[in-house]
């Protein structure tokens, strides 16, 4: 009786003979593979032999011989120079001879193109053995075109207890990048894989290759859904790689790109291959498209980390080819953007693809637009200014044309010029004033002010749809009640692509700071005010003192160095974003910066980021910051305080000594730099602002495993509120009580597990540089300890409180502001040891227990009301608003007591002789003889606020000059602190003009 083969070659037999049975691939002879030259020597002389006998005879490469060998040095050289899908796609030129090496895909009715295609020589090998040096080395699987080498595969099976991660790290230790199969634009892609699991890399670099989940996604987030038909990755072989699938990967995905390296500035080369839910969604909207006609809307909602820039590159090229009844669905393709960057990317994208010249024009100025249209532009490339004149031109005057209309809203505009161009723009159609509106709510506020073109079709790509936008252009789903639901056409989840490694989750560290100062009520017969307004007032004011952005900028700079650098984030590259509340604080931040790293001698430097010219906050109130610039007065611009123009802000913050970007306003939204590891936020956030601004530090980077924020303005609760609808899995570090990892590390010492002599054993082996093999041994006694004297229970519990440790750990140590070696030791042994532990016998509870227990126990225990039972589920957001009006709140009336219970917050550092007496003196006396002053009541009688506050300004300087004599500590620092003088004169003003008669 035959046995089931659970092994490796169990799943290789079932992939090959999916692919030679179903697919119509040919198997290959390992002994066919010319190592030196890394093809496969039978197949591409099989495919030139029968279709292009004539120039195969003239080349003489039939039997081995001088020529066949310089024909495969040449083959070999083109390669490398410009890649195999290059090659592929546009043949080779040897001698007097062109020699074509693949047959694209027909197009329909052209039987000859049809016979050409069906030529090409599909072929799968076993156990390649591809070393030149090794000759026992081999590969599972390789996959070939007439000969050509496309991907490789290394598979493993959970059955025999090794995963998609072992068939990675066999590619990273065991696959020399220098041997020939395995050098850069020789093979498309390298797949590592097991029965549940894909991951591919498109460039082996040994230990730093860089492998991407190439997964369906399951419950919106990683992996693959259970298969009912077979193995759960069985879509690589039956879907991906069929003769059709994969030709058309090559056709109009696969690419070779040049992109600019960080450090260097030198131009790189970068090999692309669709992840699998970019090809998805492109191939669904082809296809609906093709379906359905013009006159769709499509909205799909894409993570930011998706790839949102080459999905539309995709879509926009493969559009323009589309037909129905044999003839082309859309005249043009026009694509609105705010972002320079995809013109470029658009632009090379179909450069890969089709040979014709002036493809894709971008309308910038006026009239551009109707000439494209003219000359037969198929792609045209606009910003969102241009969009309103495009749906008048293509409504009006080309209502016989047809049109796909790819909207790339997901980034705002970084520039108040093109914000204030836009806001004009609008101005006549709907009240948007805020400066910060996204590109998304422009789009809607476009759309809304004018009927839907019939011939055009829509594809709105976004991270985070608004209702607005889910009404527009989502897909209406009736319910059972009468109402009707809106949904994207396509989804790749923000929980997905955390997940899959895509992005990073940036509230996994997240620490909200207090402001310790507040306003109490106080003794009877104050005069009243409205305490709302100035609580609010207060608060603004104690955050934008000198003192305060000082302290701030400290406590920034100082964690930067010691938790940023000092742990060498991203291999040392890392770099934080300052956020501040508006362009006057960030100024007064770059000053506090730049004087702050030259006291600590930092070799660091700040760059700041706003959008005009202003006054400098440092001359501001009669004087100047600390060590800051004397401009005369003069206005700054963001290029002036820089030194350099504010074009170059993202690649100089990518060059040392730039290390901090403050900005206001600017790069908060759609600003891309995986470099960005910490956010310091000094401004209220909420809704989709808070996750687009949190959302910077989210990019990959090879050497980038966490994200830092520090919230000196917002709380956990409204964060976190502001990610659920857009964010599956929500992991909220809350604040934590640091004496728990005593009684963490006290409990799991208890086990004796470890002793104090082995992590000390193993942390010295580990800081001076001990390979892997000196480690293990200490590892692996400690956790046949674990598995030999602990029940089921003492490894639940270990292992969870071992997980919770590791996680806190790393979480305060970034905020604490003392250190703890023996935390630091032991945190060291259990991130070794954590992964070595084996699950309880009980597996599926257990995981439970595991996954549960840690965070967040403690951050219910601080905060109730965190609810984190909402991660998994899916959340809808409310329509828009039709209820109006509504009506002015009514002031709630405070004594004039808390006000100097707030003074004595924000300026008890100064040192008063009679602090009672000053107190008194500032709430009865200068209030008394202020409000007596005859040309301030007249001011005040004639309801003119302007007014009234230049007469109370001058009346307030008459009584402080009275004052001299018997209160010169006061009257000093009325005339020297421009801080503690503006503050009398707002508590004052807004004491008596309150409660004017």
């Amino acid at each position: 009786m035959k046995s089931t083969d659970t092994s490796e070659k169990g799943l290789e037999s079932t992939i090959v003979a999916s692919l030679v049975e179903e697919a119509g691939y040919v198997q290959g002879d390992p002994q066919d593979f010319d190592r030196e030259h890394a093809v496969d020597r039978a197949k591409l002389v099989q495919f030139l032999a029968a279709t292009q006998p004539d120039t195969f005879e003239n080349l003489g490469i039939e039997q081995d011989s001088p020529k066949r060998t310089q024909f495969l040095h040449r083959l070999q050289g083109e390669i490398a120079k410009r890649g195999v899908i290059d090659v592929l796609r546009g043949g080779l030129k040897h001698g007097p001879a062109h020699i074509d090496l693949f047959y694209g895909t027909p197009t329909p009715g052209n039987v000859k193109a049809a016979e050409r295609f069906a030529a090409n020589l599909f072929s799968v090998t076993r156990q390649l053995r591809y070393s030149r040096v090794g000759t026992a080395l081999s590969l599972d699987l390789a996959v070939f075109i007439n000969g050509l080498p496309i991907a490789t595969f290394e598979l493993k099976n959970k059955l025999t207890k090794q995963t998609v991660l072992d068939a990675v790290q066999q590619y990273q230790r065991d696959r020399d990048p220098k041997e020939p199969l395995f050098q850069f634009g020789r093979c498309v892609v390298h797949f590592a894989m097991d029965d549940h699991e894909v991951r591919m890399c498109t460039h082996l670099k040994g230990k730093g290759s860089w492998f991407l989940p190439f997964n369906k996604g399951y419950n919106d987030g990683a992996g693959n859904p259970p298969n009912p038909h077979g193995l759960a990755t069985d879509y690589l072989w039956k879907e991906i790689l069929t003769k059709e699938g994969l030709v058309d990967i090559l056709e109009n995905y696969a690419q070779v790109v040049e992109e600019k390296d960080e450090k260097t500035g030198k131009k790189k080369d970068k090999q692309i291959f669709p992840r699998y839910h970019q090809l998805k969604v492109v191939r669904r909207l082809l296809a609906h498209a093709r379906k359905s006609g013009v006159g769709k809307r499509y909205l799909i909602q894409h993570s930011a980390g998706s790839g949102k820039s080459n999905s539309i590159a995709w879509l926009a090229h493969q559009l323009v080819g589309l037909e129905q009844g044999g003839r082309a669905l859309f005249d043009s393709v026009i694509v609105v953007t705010d972002r320079r960057v995809l013109d470029k990317q658009i632009r090379d994208t179909i450069k890969q693809f089709v040979q014709v010249s002036a493809t894709v024009g971008h309308a910038e100025h006026s009239g551009d637009l109707r000439k494209f249209l003219k000359v037969g532009k198929k792609i045209i490339i606009t910003t969102v200014q241009k969009f309103p004149f495009i749906l008048d031109e293509i409504g009006d005057e080309h209502r016989g044309a047809k049109f796909a209309i790819v909207i790339d809203e997901a980034h705002s505009s970084q520039g108040g010029k093109t914000t204030a161009a836009m806001n004009r723009v609008l101005e006549e159609t709907a009240p948007y004033g805020d400066e910060m509106a996204s590109v998304e709510d422009k789009i809607n506020q476009i759309m809304e002010s004018r009927k839907m073109v019939t011939n055009a079709s829509y594809f709105a790509f976004t991270a985070t749809p608004k209702n607005k936008t889910l009404e527009i252009f989502g897909e209406p789903d009736p319910q059972p009640d009468g109402t009707v639901k809106h949904s994207p056409f396509h989804s790749y989840t923000m929980k997905q692509a955390i997940q899959e490694g895509f992005i990073l989750d940036v509230l996994k560290h997240y620490t909200p700071v207090e402001s310790y100062y507040q306003l109490v009520k106080a003794v009877e017969d104050d005069p009243l005010f409205d305490a709302n307004k100035a609580q609010k007032e207060l608060r603004r004011y104690v955050e934008s003192h000198a003192h305060a952005v000082r302290a701030k900028a400290e406590i920034m700079v100082d964690h930067f160095h010691a938790q940023v650098i000092g742990h060498r984030k991203i291999g040392g590259q890392a770099r934080a974003m300052v956020v501040t509340h508006g362009i006057e604080r960030a100024i007064q931040y770059f000053h506090a910066f730049k004087d702050y790293l030259k006291e600590r001698k930092s070799p660091y430097a700040p760059i700041v980021a706003f959008s005009g010219e202003h006054d400098d906050p440092a001359w501001s109130g009669g004087g100047r910051l600390q060590g800051a610039p004397q401009y005369g007065g003069k206005k700054v611009t963001e290029a002036a305080l820089n030194g350099f123009p504010g074009s170059q802000i993202p690649d100089k913050i990518q060059q040392d000594p730039y290390r901090f970007l403050i900005v206001a306003d600017k790069y908060q939204t759609g600003y891309d730099e995986p470099l960005l590891h910490t956010l310091y936020v000094d401004k209220a956030l909420s809704g989709i602002k808070a996750v687009q601004t949190l959302s910077r530090l989210n990019r990959a980077h090879p050497q980038k495993h966490d994200t830092f924020v520090l919230d000196f303005c917002n709380d956990s609760d409204t964060i976190q509120q502001s990610f659920e609808p857009y964010y599956r899995a929500t992991l909220l570090s809350d604040e934590t009580d640091p004496n728990k990892l005593h009684d963490l590390k006290s409990d799991l010492d208890d086990y004796q597990v470890y002793s104090q002599a082995q992590i000390d054993d193993l942390v010295g082996r580990y800081l001076s540089g001990a390979d892997r093999d000196q480690l293990d041994p200490i590892l692996d006694v400690c956790a046949t300890t674990y598995n030999a004297d602990l029940d089921e229970d003492g490894q639940v519990d270990f292992k969870g409180k071992a997980k919770s440790f590791v996680r806190t750990y790393g979480f305060l140590a970034s905020i604490l502001p003392y250190s703890n070696a023996g935390w630091e030791k032991l945190s060291i042994l259990l991130n070794f040891l954590i992964p070595k532990l084996p699950a309880p016998r009980e597996e599926d509870l257990s995981w439970g227990i595991l996954e549960t227990v840690d965070m967040d126990s403690y951050r219910v225990e601080a905060r109730s009301s965190l609810k984190i039972g909402l991660a998994d589920q899916e959340v809808e957001i409310g329509p828009v608003p039709t209820s109006g009006g509504g009506r002015k709140s009514e002031p709630e009336l405070d004594q004039l007591s808390n006000i100097i219970k707030a003074f004595n917050d924000q300026f008890g550092n100064i040192e008063w002789k009679d602090a009672d007496k000053i107190r008194k003196v500032i709430a009865e006396e200068i209030l008394i003889k202020v409000s007596m002053d005859l040309a301030y009541q007249n001011a005040m009688k004639n309801n003119d606020k302007k007014t009234a506050r230049i007469e109370h300004d001058a009346a307030l300087q008459r009584v402080m000059i009275d004052l001299l004599a018997d209160h010169t500590e006061l009257y000093k620092q009325f005339s020297d602190n421009p801080s503690f003088k503006k503050w009398l004169g707002d508590t004052i003003f807004g004491a008596t003009y309150q409660n004017a008669p």
